[in-house]
Parts: structure tokens; sequence; C-alpha cells
């Protein structure tokens, strides 16, 4: 399916807001389009060479009547244009809880050259290139990168959120719909920028769990000697899973405080 169909039928609460707001613009600015487009048909036809019955008016420039459309439309739809962006810019800021009874699991996310690492604070792991959440459970993306700047987007989710090295950037969202869904980075950053995709899985709590449980079963550890290997530029990377990740590596490579020590 293309991006703009999952734009427009998105299996995400926020992803879905956002695709009304599409559709609600889209609309909104047709009121002045098709108009045009038909009168440029209309005027053409009326007005051509071989229509002799057609009024000639050389001397005439100006219509009250005429300069109250041409300006009052376009103002009205502006206006209407403004109040809705404004409502949902409020509405659906990526940094703005959801409000829901379940309890949200954090995600923090970091763009790497090229390649996506994704840590799980409180199930204690870290995965390369694969997400999954819970069915109707809110996530509190915690977004970074390691280099240059970079976006996180899965289309089906919710909108892109820029990564940028030493700040982070946060995005709230919630899958509503069991499903596998693509992701990608939506900015440019170098040779492997076109490869650097991954998968996010909408699943059950038991399948979620599940996937939790592989992860741990890799054994592997990242520590920040293993993320130093890590982050080094790398295209086509398989998806790899770490059973257990070094307390506060994340606030570590958002501070830019990873030694470079520890890879020796």
């Amino acid at each position: 399916m293309s991006t703009l169909m999952v734009l427009l039928h998105p299996a995400g609460a926020v992803a879905e807001q956002q695709g009304h707001l599409i559709v609600v613009a889209t609309l909104l600015m047709l009121i002045v389009i098709l108009p045009v487009m038909a009168l440029t048909v209309v005027f053409a036809w009326r007005y051509r060479k071989s229509n002799t019955r057609a009024t000639y008016t050389p001397d005439w420039d100006h219509s009250t009547q005429l300069e109250l459309v041409i300006w009052a439309v376009p103002l009205l739809i502006i206006i209407a244009l403004g109040a809705v962006t404004w409502i949902s810019t409020h509405t659906l800021d990526p940094y703005r809880p959801l409000r829901t009874a379940a309890k949200p699991i954090t995600v923090e996310v970091v763009a790497l050259d090229w390649k996506w690492l994704f840590i799980y604070p409180e199930q204690g792991i870290a995965v390369v290139n694969d997400l999954a959440a819970p069915v109707d459970v809110p996530i509190d993306f915690k977004i970074t990168a390691s280099s240059v700047m970079n976006s996180f987007f899965v289309p089906a989710l919710a909108g892109q959120i820029y990564a940028m090295p030493g700040m982070q950037t946060e995005l709230h969202a919630v899958i509503n719909h069991a499903g596998d869904y693509d992701g990608f980075s939506a900015n440019y950053s170098g040779a492997g920028f076109s490869d650097m995709r991954f998968k996010f899985h909408g699943m059950s709590e038991a399948d979620f769990a599940r996937w939790v449980q592989a992860a741990k079963a890799s054994g592997q550890t990242l520590d920040p000697k293993g993320y130093r290997v890590l982050e080094r530029p790398s295209e086509h990377d398989p998806v790899r899973r770490y059973a257990s990740v070094s307390p506060d590596l994340y606030e570590t490579i958002v501070a830019r405080t990873v030694s470079a020590a520890d890879a020796l």
C-alpha cells in the first residue's frame, strides 16, 4: 500500500486524526480550485474568436460584486484553514501525552548511520531495525540521533518527527489495529538513507510479551562498548536483539558522553 493510502487509512488514532485533517484542508482548498478550473474552460469557450454572440466590452475594468467574491471566498477559506490548523496543532501536539486508562510504554529511539536502535527501558531490551507495541497501549517515544539529523516516521502510527544529535524530541502515539507496518527515515542522511527502514508490529499483549522474550533469549548485552561498535556507519543491517541494556545508555547518547574509550 502506498504511503498516501496509509496516511488516509491509518491504523493509529493520532494518524487517523492527521489523515482527517489532510482531507478537510484539501476539500477547503478545492472550493477555490474547482471553480477556477471550470471557469477557465467556460471563459475560453464563451469568448472564443468564432463566438460572435459574446459581449465585447474592451473598456470594462471593474466590478464591485466580482471583487467581493474574488477576495471574500479565499479570505473565508484562509480563516477556516487557520482555525482548523490552530485547533489541530494543539490537539495533535506530538509532545502531548494521550489520555487513556492504559499505562503507556516507553521506547527510546536512536537514529544511527544507517539503522534504527530501539531501547525498551521498562522491558530492559533493545532491538535494531524492528519495533513492536501492544494494540491500544499508548507509546511514549523519546527520539534522538547519533550523528546527523534524521526523521522517524511510521505513517500508519503518527506523523514524522525529527531526530537530532544532542537533543531529544518526543512523540506520543498509539496503534489500534494489529498488523505489520512500514517505518523509515523521512529525512535524507547519507548513502544508506534509502535502506534505513524497519517494521513496526502492532500486537496483542500476549504476542508482545513473546516478542520481548525473543529479545531476552538472544543473550546479547548492549553496553557502551557495544554501542560504539553499533553506531559505526553500515548499510542493509539485519534485525538484532539485545537481552539487556546498560542503565542510562540512552541518556549518555543524548548527552553525547558515551566514551570512545569504551570501544577499545
